[in-house]
């Protein structure tokens, strides 16, 4: 497709209501498919899907409306970002490092003016990046080495980022930089940039899976900055980083569960178009003779990631509900985010060896699903990460083990 501007990719948003919003959505990602298809085949950043979604909301689903967003809770964001899941793990990536890494990060940490500047167009379709994570600075983001220096009222940016999604796409982006060397996490400061002169796109990523995800590099050469483009106080950047993580957690298990009920739905399509169950010379348990064959491997199966499935989506919506209401969640973000990323690796493994042969297609939805979903159990905290924040939360409260 042709290249167009940043600015020209923007739509104006429908006033739909929370109501209205996910089964409109549903549908929309439903059409998108096919084409969705086609960009994680050509490994393209899916430019028409993104412009299809814009009026419907899906780029502002966390912004008051007086920004131009929809203004949902985190439990209907949640359940927002399932339906993205089941359809699309790549294009589901983008909107949620979109609205709760950089959006809500402006959002919750930026000034009035920086608000309004950013999110309304935002809302609209221009892509936002969150640049936190460096070539030595991945789970230990206290140790990162990106400096920012107050020069003659302007902010110099030095520095290299990775692994940056909607790096190369961006219109707007939140960079964390040491502003305090030697500090480590008490001397890191969050900043809002734009693309232009020291902000330089460096290799974008090629991957097993969210092939569709644009993942890339950052060089960061003398990039100067207005100094009223701090985010949030000087030397808070880090508290800010973990704050977002933690509400991200929660968000980016509902793209798993998402993942993980796709998984399970194809595949379950796939056994009744054969006729029922092809697996019946693996029957566990015969309760009758004749042709009924008791439970077979392949209902065990699907039976058992079922149940799993609706545990995480009930644990998933008690963590947003929690956010919602303004209580402390972080433990139940780390649960959740550790046992949704399990499931749609898990899932999609087992529903491919129910697939069989059809598995080794590149085109199968269960196959994309599978190649997608190791990023889940690694973004915004890998699965160590989250055990070893659910042990932290359990060795100074047992409590825990009795809630909720």
């Amino acid at each position: 497709m042709p290249v167009l501007s940043k600015e020209s990719r923007i739509t104006k948003t429908k006033a739909l209501k929370p109501s209205e919003f996910i089964p409109t959505l549903c549908a929309a990602l439903e059409r998108e498919l096919a084409r969705l298809n086609e960009y994680n085949d050509k490994e393209e950043f899916p430019w028409d899907s993104v412009k299809a979604l814009a009026p419907l909301g899906a780029w502002g689903m966390l912004f008051p409306k007086k920004y131009g967003g929809l203004g949902l809770g985190h439990v209907e964001y949640t359940k927002a970002l399932e339906e993205f899941g089941r359809i699309d793990s790549s294009l589901a990536l983008t909107a949620e490092s979109h609205n709760s890494l950089c959006g809500s990060t402006i959002l919750r940490f930026g000034n009035e003016e920086q608000r309004k500047k950013y999110l309304p167009k935002m809302a609209r379709g221009m892509m936002g990046a969150w640049a936190l994570t460096e070539p030595e600075a991945g789970s230990d983001a206290k140790s990162l080495k990106t400096k920012a220096e107050l020069k003659n009222d302007s902010w110099v940016l030095n520095g290299s980022k990775t692994f940056t999604t909607q790096g190369s796409v961006a219109g707007v982006y939140v960079i964390f930089a040491s502003t305090t060397p030697g500090a480590e996490g008490r001397g890191i400061s969050a900043f809002v940039a734009e693309p232009g002169p020291g902000l330089t796109i460096g290799k974008t990523e090629k991957k097993m899976g969210l092939r569709a995800s644009d993942t890339a590099q950052l060089h960061l050469v003398d990039l100067k900055l207005p100094k009223e483009n701090l985010l949030g106080d000087l030397n808070r950047g880090f508290p800010i980083a973990m704050q977002i993580l933690e509400a991200g957690r929660v968000a980016i298990s509902g793209v798993s569960i998402g993942m993980a009920r796709g998984a399970i739905e194809w595949t379950l399509k796939e056994t009744m178009r054969r006729g029922g169950d092809e697996a019946r010379g693996r029957s566990l348990r015969k309760r009758w003779a004749g042709e009924n064959p008791g439970l077979t491997a392949t209902q065990k199966i699907i039976a058992q990631h079922t149940a799993k499935l609706h545990a995480v989506r009930m644990l998933t919506h008690y963590a947003a509900q929690l956010i919602d209401e303004g209580k402390p969640f972080s433990f139940y973000a780390s649960l959740a985010k550790l046992l949704s990323g399990e499931l749609a690796m898990q899932a999609a493994t087992e529903m491919l060896d129910i697939l069989g042969d059809e598995a080794r297609f590149m085109d199968n939805h269960v196959t994309k699903l599978f190649r997608d979903a190791k990023l889940y159990q690694i973004g915004e905290g890998t699965s160590e990460i989250q055990a070893m924040l659910i042990y932290r939360h359990l060795s100074s409260n047992l409590d825990l083990l009795l809630k909720p």
